[in-house]
């Protein structure tokens, strides 16, 4: 099989997430905010914009079989993976779809209501943070993590700076949105004006790792759970061989034996209502 081959990417969007930028990126960093925001026995906990459910599946062991673990998500498709997947032993997850901007939830429900990456995504943040908080029981917690500007991800900067040479700047502009809120300060001002209370704001660090470069460009350029399929129907095979082989020179020292690795930094934000 030639790499090319290799490469053909099938499936959906939320699929292709699942398979690969849930290994890649969102296992290992969610893995992270939940030991951090520590989930305990019987608690309930929320998971807001959940995707395929990562961070759910990790933080439903620790709430047990006497928890409980809901997701989140606009999004009907990745919400379709999350619920194909199995749960963890002795504990369960339950899946809604509905918007961050006004819970289908009862005021003071959740212990711990946990977002990874999809505060910066929400049309109102401020609105989002207020139905959080109003979610959240009396000394509850919101634990979050956000990606910090994108010159701290090496790998998307090059990637997005080779898609605006080659003219495809609606690509371009769906790679730079998830590093739009990128200063800790915003943030915090977000979280206070909402009425959260004791904001830890830190920095995280950590590697971000695919087979190759050329699985990095052809993920980035082939669909995406933010964007819609059509921002991305102009990136031709042509085009895309011609990014791969751009991206792939200027990131060749961040190679090694296991493929393409490169680091990411986020704020991530633990506060109390």
């Amino acid at each position: 099989m030639s790499q090319q081959e290799q490469w053909q990417l099938s499936g959906n969007a939320a699929e292709l997430f699942e398979r690969y930028m849930v290994p890649a990126i969102f296992g290992p960093w969610g893995a992270d905010l939940v030991a951090l925001a520590a989930p305990q026995p019987g608690e309930r906990v929320l998971d807001v914009a959940c995707g395929t459910g990562v961070v759910a599946r990790l933080a439903a062991p620790h709430v047990g079989a006497t928890g409980q673990v809901l997701g989140l998500d606009i999004n009907a498709e990745v919400l379709a993976v999350a619920r194909s997947l199995p749960p963890p032993p002795n504990a369960s997850i339950t899946w809604h779809e509905g918007s961050a901007v006004a819970l289908p939830f009862s005021d003071a429900t959740f212990d711990l209501i946990l977002c990874q990456q999809g505060l910066q995504f929400f049309p109102d943040r401020p609105a989002a943070l207020l139905e959080m908080h109003r979610g959240l029981v009396p000394g509850g917690r919101l634990a979050l993590s956000v990606w910090r500007a994108m010159q701290h991800s090496p790998a998307y900067t090059v990637l997005v700076d080779a898609l605006e040479r080659h003219g495809f700047a609606e690509v371009a502009t769906s790679r730079r949105a998830p590093f739009v809120l990128g200063s800790a300060e915003e943030i915090r001002a977000l979280l206070v004006e909402a009425g959260f209370h004791h904001v830890t704001i830190r920095l995280a660090a950590k590697m971000a790792r695919f087979a190759s470069p050329e699985l990095f460009v052809r993920l980035q350029t082939t669909a995406s759970v933010t964007a819609p399929t059509s921002v991305f129907a102009r990136v031709t095979e042509e085009a895309r061989r011609a990014l791969i082989r751009e991206v792939s020179a200027v990131l060749r020292s961040y190679v090694d034996d296991e493929g393409l690795a490169f680091p990411m930094e986020a704020h991530v934000a633990v506060a109390r209502p």
